[in-house]
């Protein structure tokens, strides 16, 4: 997990951003495949339903949508009833329809699905039927269509373009449409269609083809992330590009730079019940980020979040900004992570509080670091989705008056024993003499303490009561305490310990 990561996702506005591509309208049609008709050695669909769904850019705005960006699209429609439902479902996203040309002379594009159940359950896709034309448009529709967007340009922080080689993207449009842009310094993001002429994407901010455009894009073969960055490399110096985005599935992202510097970005192990949308998700999701003026190593990683939520999911799917901070949030962490300042960890916490998590908290010096320690973190773990651990700084141990020779170890070593346990979450140090300003703070859910404490001896408890929590004291393990450990190792002898020898190492050091 990166911690700024989610300060940027906590952070993002509702930035403007432009969609220019082909709108595509899905049309989904189920029913039962019951048996093969009597007129032909077909499968007969007995249809219970029809859904309609958008497509292609306009399934980028609805995407955009759903991370809480401001959208305007830019395309074509044709006027027949599948361009009113294409609209229709625009505008009840809330998607600005301004700029999208209703024309006679073209179709809407349709994709009709077929989806059939064997007796009643295991839906398959039977069938696909398209309706579409791929002309370039007409050149006043052309011309009519740009000088909208180019009207209007300066209204947006990016603008992202969805090329499906359905006619909409001709290198007319493209080419004066990235020119206005780059005049204005408004990043230019391209999901390019597969085996056209790239040409047209040049001069853009980047472009996020897939395995296989790069390979019809470049001609060459992209079979492992060294080919991709060659490849990419390629693409930047032909089309004058400030990155490139190559999508590898299971292999994650490769990042290629203008100035020659590559970047793999590997994405975690999913479940994969469904690739649709996931381009349109990684596109959503890098044009959200550009806007917010994101690096482009951070515009990957947030891409590989999202198109890997979306690939877990059945059919095309919104994701929003609080599944990404709930994936980086408990994703695999690096321990250095889990050490945060008491401000720090008020922002991720309440970060985790908008998705619902129950916070337990617990505190100590955690001296020496011990079975009891260990048994108890993990029961308290158990009380929430996560563990904030505050220890007292070495002056905070001395002022408790443990003894001459406490803390044994720093308040930076007994940090780095704690965040390595799986059960915690976040380890803060306080140099007060009691947690209380932890505690305000972040106003846990649970406070925990172990050992022999009655609820009332808790220090805390009274703010915690306060504001409606609840205070816990958990079992403790039988003869195992810091204080035995230690008298133990005194009349065993304590330079024959190496704890007291990096103790007094530290000491003599300070």
């Amino acid at each position: 997990m990166s911690y700024h990561l989610i300060e940027a996702v906590q952070g993002f506005g509702q930035p403007r951003i432009l969609v220019l591509g082909d709108l595509i309208l899905d049309r989904y049609v189920w029913g039962d495949a019951e048996r093969i008709s009597q007129e032909a050695p077909v499968i007969l669909l007995r249809e219970d339903r029809q859904e309609v769904r958008l497509g292609g850019a306009a399934n980028v705005a609805n995407m955009l949508r759903g991370l809480d960006a401001e959208v305007s699209m830019a395309g074509v429609l044709g006027n027949d009833a599948d361009g009113q439902a294409a609209r229709e479902a625009m505008l009840a996203a809330n998607v600005d329809c301004e700029m999208v040309l209703g024309v006679d002379d073209r179709p809407t594009t349709v994709k009709t699905r077929f989806i059939g159940r064997a007796q009643h359950r295991h839906p398959h896709q039977m069938l696909r039927v398209d309706r579409e034309s791929r002309k370039p448009l007409e050149h006043h529709d052309a011309y009519e269509l740009i000088d909208r967007v180019v009207a209007n340009i300066n209204q947006y922080h990016a603008v992202l373009i969805s090329d499906y080689a359905k006619g909409v993207c001709s290198p007319l449009i493209l080419s004066r449409l990235i020119d206005e842009a780059n005049k204005s310094g408004i990043p230019v993001i391209i999901d390019p269609a597969a085996g056209v002429d790239y040409s047209r994407y040049k001069k853009a901010t980047a472009i996020t083809p897939n395995r296989l455009e790069t390979q019809l894009a470049t001609g060459s073969t992209v079979s492992n992330p060294e080919q991709a960055f060659q490849a990419g490399t390629s693409l930047c110096a032909r089309l004058e590009l400030d990155h490139a985005f190559i999508t590898l599935d299971s292999d994650g992202m490769a990042v290629v730079f203008a100035d020659g510097r590559t970047e793999l970005l590997p994405t975690r192990k999913r479940q994969v019940y469904d690739i649709t949308g996931a381009g349109d998700m990684v596109l959503a999701t890098i044009g959200l980020g550009a806007a917010e003026g994101l690096d482009p190593t951070d515009l990957a990683r947030l891409a590989n979040i999202s198109g890997g939520l979306e690939v877990e999911q059945i059919g095309v799917a919104n994701v929003s900004r609080q599944e990404i901070l709930a994936d980086l949030l408990q994703g695999p962490r690096a321990l250095s992570d889990k050490f945060r300042t008491l401000p720090e960890l008020s922002r991720h916490i309440a970060a985790r509080r908008r998705l619902g998590q129950k916070i337990v908290m617990t505190n100590g010096c955690f001296d020496v670091l011990h079975t009891g320690h260990v048994t108890y973190l993990q029961e308290a773990a158990a009380e929430g989705d996560c563990l904030v651990v505050a220890i007292n700084s070495d002056d905070s141990v001395r002022r408790l008056n443990k003894g001459p020779d406490r803390p044994v170890f720093s308040q930076d070593h007994r940090a780095e024993m704690l965040v390595a346990l799986e059960s915690v979450d976040y380890v803060v140090v306080f140099d007060e003499s009691t947690p209380h300003a932890v505690i305000d703070s972040i106003q846990p859910d649970v406070l925990v303490k172990g050992g022999t404490y009655r609820p009332e001896e808790v220090v805390g408890r009274e703010l915690v009561d306060a504001y409606g929590g609840t205070v816990k004291v958990l079992s403790a393990v039988d003869g195992i305490s810091t204080t035995n450990i230690l008298q133990r190792l005194r009349e065993n002898g304590p330079q024959s310990s190496p704890a007291f020898s990096i103790a007094n190492k530290e000491r003599k050091a300070g």
